[in-house]
């Protein structure tokens, strides 16, 4: 079908042109709402009129920017992308991602299941709602995905076939480029730099020896090809109720280090526990936030190698090339490097968001000037510090002894 933009008016004919879709509301008369709140996206909450339990969510690209408008372009194929990466983690951990009830690149949209009764994590933090499966939910989504879609199972042509159908995600690779890792550490037109902090700020964009180590963490990001990332795995892209957890909107997926989703994932955990220094008086649930942290790697770490110690061959090792003792030690420094590699993606992922066009809202979104300019400068000092030292920090202890010491 030829490409057209979706509205109120004409989702209800669009979607009963579709069998499934049709045979799911077994309703001619559909009501939609949008209510899509990031920034890339239009995301329409479309139920049955005669049974509005019925529902489902049609989530479609538009050729620019939602949240800058049609005068910055943007290529469409980015949901092409979303949509390959939903199947891929549905093939491997279909608890963990929503069910699609249909999918059309060329029309650059996905319809789903609506998680109606879940909360985005982010919010939930933001609540103080504690979540005892989410750890071992999440790492059994990163160690499997990340795993099974690596050389360390997959065969080389096999691979790079699958690379092949990520590898034109470049507009929004580039976007994690110039915001994750340049824009935020220098003076550029997109920061965003209250007037208290402008001492701060100089001071970050004078960091030379800093700048380099993110040239480093850059290089990473932009060469490596370890398996399929998400490639913006944050607490606002997961919806979680007590027994649940969902991953959602894999736009950025691309084959990328291993490191990266997991740094992500905890630079947003870590956020958290900074503004709950400020916004809530519970030590509990902080403690909370930071076993969470702890737990998600060391358990991802566990699965990652269950998982590699069931695999007899791959692309990367062959029988009988390796005894078992040398193995081991490989395995030990392979898992280092993911821990550093994970701690350095965290400094970025927390330093950008202090300055950086995208904020995050427990922070950007305190009403206390105060106490918001003293939460980004913990968020920063913390940041910089696994920026400086993520080649170092060997172990889960001694990240939260460094989040605790700074904060």
């Amino acid at each position: 079908m030829k490409y057209h933009i979706l509205t109120d008016k004409n989702i209800n004919t669009f979607l009963q042109n579709i069998p499934k879709i049709r045979e799911y509301f077994d309703d001619k008369v559909l009501i939609s709402k949008e209510i899509g709140d990031g920034n890339l996206n239009f995301v329409f909450l479309v139920q049955s009129e005669k049974n509005p339990k019925k529902a489902l969510i049609l989530k479609q690209a538009v050729p620019y920017l939602r949240c800058a408008g049609e005068s910055f372009a943007l290529s469409r194929d980015r949901m092409s992308f979303e949509i390959r990466a939903l199947r891929s983690y549905e093939k491997f951990t279909p608890s963990f991602v929503p069910k699609i009830y249909h999918s059309d690149e060329e029309m650059s949209l996905v319809v789903m299941e609506y998680l109606g009764e879940h909360i985005i994590f982010r919010k939930a933090l933001m609540e103080c709602r504690y979540y005892e499966n989410f750890c071992e939910h999440i790492s059994t989504f990163l160690a499997y995905n990340l795993f099974y879609t690596s050389s360390l199972h997959l065969e080389s042509c096999e691979k790079r076939q699958m690379m092949d159908s990520f590898n034109k995600n470049r507009e929004l690779c580039k976007l994690s480029e110039d915001f994750v890792f340049t824009f935020a550490y220098m003076e550029h037109e997109t920061n965003v730099i209250d007037a208290n902090a402008l001492k701060d700020a100089k001071e970050l964009f004078s960091k030379m020896e800093f700048r380099k180590n993110v040239l480093k963490l850059k290089y990473i990001f932009m060469t490596k090809s370890d398996a399929l990332l998400h490639g913006d795995l944050h607490t606002g892209s997961i919806m979680v109720n007590e027994k649940e957890s969902f991953v959602i909107d894999p736009e950025f997926a691309f084959f990328g280090p291993f490191g990266f989703d997991i740094g992500a994932l905890i630079a947003n955990l870590i956020n958290s526990y900074i503004s709950h220094l400020y916004e809530n008086e519970d030590e509990k649930y902080r403690e909370w936030i930071l076993k969470t942290i702890e737990e998600i790697y060391e358990k991802f770490e566990l699965k990652f190698l269950s998982l590699w110690d069931n695999q007899k061959e791959s692309s990367l090792i062959v029988s009988n090339f390796i005894d078992e003792k040398t193995l081991l030690l490989y395995k030990k420094d392979f898992m280092q490097d993911i821990f550093s590699q994970s701690i350095g993606f965290a400094g970025c992922k927390m330093a950008r968001r202090v300055f950086g066009i995208a904020g995050v809202e427990e922070i950007r979104g305190m009403k206390d000037l105060e106490k918001r300019a003293d939460a980004n400068k913990k968020a920063l000092k913390i940041g910089i510090k696994l920026i400086e030292n993520y080649e170092n920090i060997k172990n889960t202890k001694e990240l939260i002894k460094i989040i605790k010491e700074s904060s």
